[in-house]
């Protein structure tokens, strides 16, 4: 298998309910789709009650492999459009990839399908 090399992960990490901005602002900076999970805060100041019973807020993860030289550009749009400048709101990562397969050339104008319709 040949991987192809000069690809970064972008790990967006917000609150619920950013995950879909993150994914427009994304696309319109350079990235070409994204992958959506959803997980659990587990900070210090995250974890709060509701009639005794720890209540841990929810999270949504976006993940992004793009272009090495798009990732900084992809990562401040995020951050501008976003509210991570905030304490407790979000954070975005750039990881390095070895390697990758399973990337298709992409149509110019390529648009990302809208499952939510």
């Amino acid at each position: 298998m040949i991987l192809k090399e000069g690809y970064e992960l972008i790990v967006t990490i917000v609150n619920k309910g950013w995950a879909e901005k993150v994914v427009k602002v994304g696309n319109e900076a350079g990235a070409r789709g994204a992958t959506i999970l959803h997980a659990r805060g587990s900070g210090l100041h995250t974890i709060s009650s509701f009639l005794g019973i720890a209540i841990e807020p929810e999270k949504e993860l976006v993940l992004n492999v793009v272009p090495s030289d798009k990732s900084e550009t992809i990562v401040q749009a995020i951050y501008d459009a976003t509210d991570m400048k905030e304490p407790g709101t979000g954070i975005s990562m750039i990881i390095p990839i070895r390697g990758v397969a399973g990337l298709i050339k992409s149509p110019e104008k390529w648009q990302p399908k809208d499952y939510h319709k």
